[in-house]
């Protein structure tokens, strides 16, 4: 099964509309997006595009390839208007026979890991910067943000397929990976 993993939309219409041609363009089974879908939120500018009406209507288009966890901007009323589960904490995958413990990153996160073991994976979004970093034994990754970069980074997002983590712009550049073993 493929995965494309993206995260940070912060209703930013136009950023959505690539992400989801970037979807069908890998033509992914499915799509994890780790939370901040709607809102922009107090700490951010407003994203160009910001349109979350349009976001709503973009994302309920694809609501059969969407599983999403919960970010810090995220309330019920989101719950009220999305047509799939966007109040989950986190959620659990396999990759290449680890357990990859996926969650927005506000809690859970390299100050806060969930417990994993050897080779398992932390992802999470939340920073708005693509990250991997070993860490006693286990792996920290983040997509970035698909509409408010930071720290000079892409907009982007990243696939998880045959236990590799490929990291890539919204214009699909691959430029890291990682693969599990």
């Amino acid at each position: 099964m493929k995965w494309m993993i993206a995260s940070d939309i912060h209703g930013a219409a136009g950023f959505c509309g690539q992400m989801l041609e970037a979807f069908r363009e890998e033509k992914a089974d499915r799509l994890l997006l780790l939370g901040d879908l709607l809102y922009h939120g107090p700490r951010n500018s407003l994203p160009e595009g910001y349109d979350p009406k349009k976001v709503i209507a973009l994302l309920n288009g694809a609501k059969e390839k969407i599983f999403c966890v919960r970010g810090n901007c995220e309330a019920e009323v989101d719950q009220m208007v999305l047509e799939f589960p966007v109040l989950a904490d986190f959620c659990l995958l396999e990759a290449a026979g680890h357990l990859v413990f996926a969650a927005h990153g506000h809690h859970h996160n390299l100050e806060n890991p969930p417990s994993l073991g050897s080779g398992d994976v932390l992802l999470h979004g939340h920073t708005h910067v693509p990250a991997k970093t070993g860490r006693d034994g286990w792996w920290y990754v983040n997509p970035g943000s698909v509409s408010l970069p930071k720290e000079g980074s892409a907009r982007g997002y990243m696939t998880l397929e045959k236990g590799v983590f490929t990291w890539k712009t919204l214009e699909g550049q691959a430029y890291d990976s990682l693969a599990l073993s």
